[in-house]
């Protein structure tokens, strides 16, 4: 009778520590999936367009700097010339307003693979200021220029050091779940 309590004890704890350690990888697997789409699907394509957006405004803004390397658009730079104005739409309406769309969509569409219990304030302001950029070119295809600027300042470097700490904090963790962790850590 002994010897059969203890048989079904020790098939019961095989199987226990069976299924744990089967829910144990399961976890681990969907948490590898989710950070794979979170790279692929959010912030790697989020972090990419921002860089680069990064890069083009400041090869705008070196070209049409004035003395002391400011820029046309500054608070307090003598107002823009209307060459500078001309070529700043050919700027936001073939470079720029495609990469905001581009990034709108991704906080949009992928809102589900952002970390975090709520939307972070900067990828607001990123998708109110393409909106506030959607108005001003549709006045300039309808001839009306006396508006340049969205009526919602860019977050541009919170934006990029948004993207690139979420970026390189997934990084490492998406190497580090396929493998086996050392034994002590959970």
């Amino acid at each position: 009778m002994l010897a059969g309590a203890v048989t079904v004890a020790l098939a019961f704890a095989g199987f226990a520590a069976t299924y744990l350690n089967s829910l144990r990888l399961a976890q681990r697997q969907e948490r590898l999936a989710r950070v794979n789409r979170q790279l692929s699907d959010s912030y790697g394509p989020l972090f990419a367009p921002t860089e680069a957006n990064a890069h083009t405004f400041a090869a705008f803004t070196e070209r049409h700097a004035r003395p002391g390397s400011v820029s046309p658009f500054s608070d307090g730079a003598a107002p823009p010339t209307d060459e500078e104005l001309a070529d700043w739409r050919l700027w936001v309406t073939t470079v720029f307003l495609h990469v905001l769309r581009e990034m709108r969509e991704l906080v949009v569409g992928r809102a589900d693979l952002l970390g975090g219990p709520e939307m972070p304030s900067l990828l607001l302001e990123l998708c109110a200021h393409t909106a506030g950029y959607e108005i001003t070119v549709e006045r300039w295809a309808r001839g009306d220029f006396s508006e340049h600027l969205s009526l919602v300042w860019f977050p541009g470097p919170e934006l990029a050091a948004y993207a690139r700490q979420g970026f390189g904090e997934l990084k490492p963790e998406q190497a580090q779940l396929p493998g086996d962790r050392p034994a002590g850590d959970s």
